[in-house]
């Protein structure tokens, strides 16, 4: 059975960080692409990140640009995301896809999702 699992979320203070965890099984993470996205309430789904298979690519969303970092572990079957330098507006529903390969910008392309994690930040 093909599964995602996020972990790692909580609540932390402005100015804090989180790591969170996308652990994949049934499948291995060696051929796909891997994207964070978040949902907030009233608000639509919005692309974070993704890490691609081929090379390592990276891709961030502006609003998350160096304050963010992707990072993969094929050994662990497991992508990260180090999400620091929190901010209120990045309190959402963070989710972790898989596309096979490549990266792509549209999150209509991933397959596999999680059931994703809540992030909030607040004080």
């Amino acid at each position: 059975q093909v599964q995602l699992v996020e972990s790692g979320g909580g609540l932390v203070q402005p100015g804090g960080s989180l790591r969170l965890s996308c652990a994949a099984s049934g499948f291995t993470l060696d051929y796909y692409a891997i994207g964070w996205f978040r949902q907030a309430p009233g608000k639509e789904r919005e692309g974070v990140s993704c890490i691609s298979s081929s090379d390592g690519s990276t891709y961030y969303a502006d609003s998350v640009k160096g304050r963010f970092t992707i990072s993969r572990d094929n050994a662990k079957n497991t992508v990260y995301l180090q999400m620091n330098s929190l901010k209120p507006e990045d309190t959402a529903v963070y989710y972790c896809a898989a596309l096979f390969y490549y990266c792509s910008g549209d999150a209509n392309d991933f397959g596999s999702w999680g059931q994703g994690t809540q992030v909030t930040v607040s004080s």
